[in-house]
């Protein structure tokens, strides 16, 4: 059970502040990291894969120092965001030359099995300069999984893959959690963070905004409103009984969705109140709803906080 620990880390480039006081835990199972663009992600990223010291506090891998510490890479499979790679290079000389460098006994063996994890072995033999940008990211994706590591740091991996392709990884990256591995990966597209991470890690302006399950962090934030759709057998009647109960700000009749939006400011008030007062006044709740529990919701209120 491989963790990364990050201790009151910061990070700087001259004036400017990339990371700033940041600490959190990154264990084992699928981690989202999000921010919007220029937030710190890739900074973080580079620091827990060693490319990065950090300017104040520490990275460490099971308690020990990442950064100048070659060892760690034995644990530890990266894919950068970076394109850089070597294009006059076919992608199964690519991922053996990686298997050499971890000083594999059977680097040929190794690289056959992680082309084949990420579905690549039908363009092995091209050259990587002929690649689309998704299949050039399935091979940064194969030559990182090459070792076999316990621990694997991806930035963007998502970029530039078909919906077919998108899917694949997925699916591996969930089934590298299921096996106890510690994955983090940073991602634009918050649809495929919510369908592939609980646990998000959320960076705003270098700074540590939230972490844990994102609809948990939800109903932390008390400030906020919750919004519902309920359906029942009599909205009108329930709308008015609703009305009068202080733990709503709002009620609409959406005619669309033939259903009721309630905005409910006490959280806890209202999820007691609702099934209390419709068994009161004969009303069958057919549907009761969170609408804004998606990770577009947190990620928003977040963001604009």
């Amino acid at each position: 059970m491989t963790t990364i620990g990050i201790d009151k880390v910061s990070r700087w480039f001259g004036n400017v502040v990339a990371v700033n006081d940041i600490t959190m835990t990154i264990g084992p199972g699928v981690t989202g990291l999000l921010g919007p663009n220029g937030a710190g992600k890739s900074t973080l990223i580079n620091m827990m894969a060693g490319f990065l010291a950090p300017s104040s506090g520490s990275v460490t891998l099971d308690g020990t120092t990442i950064w100048r510490n070659e060892q760690v890479y034995r644990q530890i499979g990266i894919v950068p965001e970076r394109e850089a790679m070597y294009d006059f290079l076919t992608a199964r000389e690519f991922v053996v030359a990686n298997a050499e460098l971890h000083g594999l006994p059977d680097p040929g063996a190794a690289a056959q099995r992680a082309l084949a994890t990420v579905e690549m072995e039908y363009a092995q033999d091209r050259r990587i300069d002929t690649y689309s940008k998704g299949m050039r990211q399935r091979a940064k994706m194969a030559s990182a999984l090459v070792h076999d590591p316990s621990v694997l740091l991806l930035d963007e991996p998502f970029n530039g893959m078909d919906p077919r392709q998108r899917l694949q990884l997925m699916d591996l990256l969930r089934r590298m959690g299921a096996q106890g591995r510690t994955v983090l990966f940073s991602s634009h597209i918050l649809e495929e963070v919510e369908q592939l991470a609980h646990h998000i890690e959320v960076v705003v302006a270098g700074r540590h905004a939230a972490s844990g399950d994102f609809r948990k962090i939800r109903r932390l934030m008390t400030d906020r409103p919750h919004r519902y759709l309920v359906r029942s057998s009599d909205d009108r009647r329930l709308a008015s009984a609703l009305i009068a109960h202080g733990s709503t700000a709002g009620i609409e009749l959406d005619r669309t969705e033939r259903a009721l939006l309630i905005q409910a400011v006490d959280f806890a008030g209202f999820t007691e109140f609702l099934p209390r007062i419709a068994r009161d006044h004969g009303i069958r709740l057919f549907t009761v709803s969170p609408s804004d529990e998606s990770l577009e919701s947190v990620f928003s209120y977040l963001v604009t906080a």
